[in-house]
């Protein structure tokens, strides 16, 4: 039972010649239900959905149904830990410690992203494929405005060359006008005038929530981002916003604080209630419930 949902549309694309492939989003109505639940400011919002929109992608990079990639960021900006979680449908959620900062504006006039997250600390890749340990890869952060983050992960840990575009617009009432991005990627093969002309289309292309606003899709977002190599669409598909969180799951949780801790609780408080981090949804358990955890 999903906790809440809200609809984006994802792409992929390849070069004809199979030279570079990109994914792209419009996250808007992912991010506007983000902003909803978390009631972030304006500066958090436009962090919060970047990384989203990145999970988003890798998420859907990713072989098997049943994988999943969390995006964290630990750093030394006063928004605290921003994490985002996605299925390998492309479908995230995501949490901020501190949903309300307020900053000025950076020198360009924009949301000061990095001003929010910080620009030392780490950005985290935790891949579960099913293994019995998942994988994580660790980055120092470039910049802290999450795009040039990921492109650095990318470069660092995966060897794989890439240009990643993120953008978030936010209205003046703090709802979100336009959220989404890009991932493009060289494939294996690609030659020196496939890599000047893919750079030369990251270089003209204007800022992802400038074009998003004025009513540019994912689709074509994906088609700017690799002009003149003829791309085809390989797949085109609805994600969403989307907690998956159950009052099982929430079980597991209370049982794995073992005995001591749970009659500790139903002696002392009575009652248990949890709060969903992702979507806000609230489990409550009476004193019997407790009781009937311990293990």
């Amino acid at each position: 039972m999903e906790c809440h949902w809200y609809m984006g549309e994802f792409v992929r694309a390849i070069g004809k010649t199979g030279n570079a492939v990109c994914y792209a989003l419009d996250s808007t109505d992912m991010v506007a239900r983000a902003e909803s639940i978390h009631h972030t400011s304006a500066v958090v919002t436009a962090a919060l959905g970047r990384l989203m929109t990145a999970a988003s992608m890798m998420g859907a990079m990713l072989k098997g149904e049943e994988q999943s990639v969390t995006l964290r960021i630990a750093a030394d900006g006063p928004a605290g830990s921003l994490i985002a979680v996605s299925d390998a449908r492309g479908n995230v959620k995501g949490y901020v410690m501190n949903p309300v900062v307020e900053l000025p504006l950076n020198a360009y006039g924009k949301l000061d992203v990095s001003g929010a997250v910080g620009k030392e600390g780490n950005l985290y890749v935790i891949r579960d494929v099913g293994m019995k340990e998942p994988y994580v890869g660790l980055t120092p952060l470039v910049s802290g405005e999450i795009a040039e983050d990921i492109t650095s992960y990318f470069a660092v840990s995966e060897q794989i060359p890439t240009a990643c575009g993120l953008g978030v617009l936010v209205n003046p009432d703090l709802t979100v006008k336009a959220a989404g991005g890009y991932i493009l990627q060289l494939l294996p093969g690609a030659s020196e005038e496939d890599i000047d002309a893919l750079e030369e289309n990251v270089r003209r292309m204007p800022p992802v929530s400038t074009l998003l606003s004025q009513g540019t899709t994912a689709t074509e977002l994906a088609q700017l981002a690799l002009a003149g190599m003829e791309p085809e669409i390989l797949d085109q598909r609805t994600v969403e916003y989307r907690c998956d969180c159950t009052r099982a799951r929430v079980e597991k949780a209370l049982v794995s604080l073992g005995g001591a801790e749970l009659r500790k609780m139903a002696e002392e408080d009575g009652k248990a209630e949890v709060c969903c981090h992702f979507c806000n949804k609230k489990y409550r358990f009476s004193r019997e419930e407790i009781i009937s955890l311990i293990p």
